[in-house]
């Protein structure tokens, strides 16, 4: 129709190990949707059902995006992405857009823990851990049921602490007989996890010493929103860390970024992208 304007959407999946995370980025560049779900062993198969959830949200259907962009774990089996980039590329891309400035960026996830040089929004280096659960958020979450603590209540807890339990194993299963040690020994539980964050902050600031650390800083990842982890970081960088809002949705967002410049790109060259089908079926971690 004469005068009838047409917004073209773009959306970015970050199907990760414990969280799958969906944005919806208009043309420009705002968020009209953004799903975080449990990805957890019961929930695996659940990306297009998060999908459709984001579309619902939006006001949206499956034709009015353009172009898909899968990252995370489980991208290379996401059936209706477009195209799949490996989440160093896409957290590059998204992190670069909430903070332009930013040389470093720290991700902590459920699973592991990377860190990223950056320049100009591109990647240039990365240092990562997916071997050892310390220094991820299994990490925490493990040690939060041994205290009999919830997670999101031990950034707040450690902050009231006068003084970091010190612990020497950075092993998983060694800790847990440490902190045992410690209780019986009568440690007050807000030193313990203060410990406990001095041990997931030291851990990774010797990824990140590996690479250059200058400002600006920014930490992504669900364990990001531990505020005592974020002070325990920077304590041992000795730096100011950034935190986005959200700071889960980095990675998906730079794939929806990423999304609209190959839109864009194929657009200035006339190329025709081939499409593929908005199939919301379940997405599988193995084939």
């Amino acid at each position: 129709m004469n005068g009838e304007v047409f917004t073209i959407y773009f959306a970015g999946v970050d199907l990760g190990s414990t969280m799958t995370k969906i944005v919806i980025l208009d043309e420009g560049e705002r968020a009209v949707a953004a799903v975080v779900k449990h990805t957890g062993a019961e929930h695996r198969r659940l990306a297009g059902q998060v999908m459709q959830e984001a579309l619902k949200n939006a006001g949206l259907t499956s034709d009015d995006i353009q172009y898909i962009v899968a990252t995370g774990y489980g991208r290379i089996n996401v059936p209706f992405a477009d195209r799949h980039f490996t989440e160093l590329t896409c957290h590059a891309r998204g992190v670069s857009k909430l903070f332009p400035n930013v040389r470093l960026a720290i991700d902590i996830g459920g699973q592991d823990s990377k860190v990223l040089q950056i320049r100009h929004g591109k990647l240039l280096d990365f240092v990562m851990n997916d071997k050892c659960a310390a220094g991820t958020g299994r990490f925490l979450e493990i040690l939060a049921g041994m205290l009999g603590l919830k997670v999101e209540d031990l950034g707040p807890l450690s902050l009231t602490a006068k003084n970091k339990a010190v612990l020497a194993s950075p092993c998983t299963v060694f800790i847990q007989q440490e902190v045992a040690l410690h209780l019986s020994n009568g440690i007050a539980i807000e030193e313990i996890v203060a410990g406990l964050h001095d041990i997931i902050a030291g851990k990774v600031a010797k990824m990140a010493k590996r690479l250059k650390v200058e400002p600006d800083v920014v930490f992504t990842g669900g364990v990001a929103r531990n505020i005592g982890v974020v002070k325990a970081l920077e304590e041992n960088l000795g730096c100011k860390i950034l935190v986005p809002e959200e700071p889960l949705l980095s990675g998906a967002s730079g794939a929806a970024l990423i999304g609209k410049e190959i839109v864009l790109k194929a657009m200035a060259s006339g190329e025709i992208l081939p499409r593929i089908e908005r199939r919301f079926e379940d997405a599988k971690f193995f084939t």
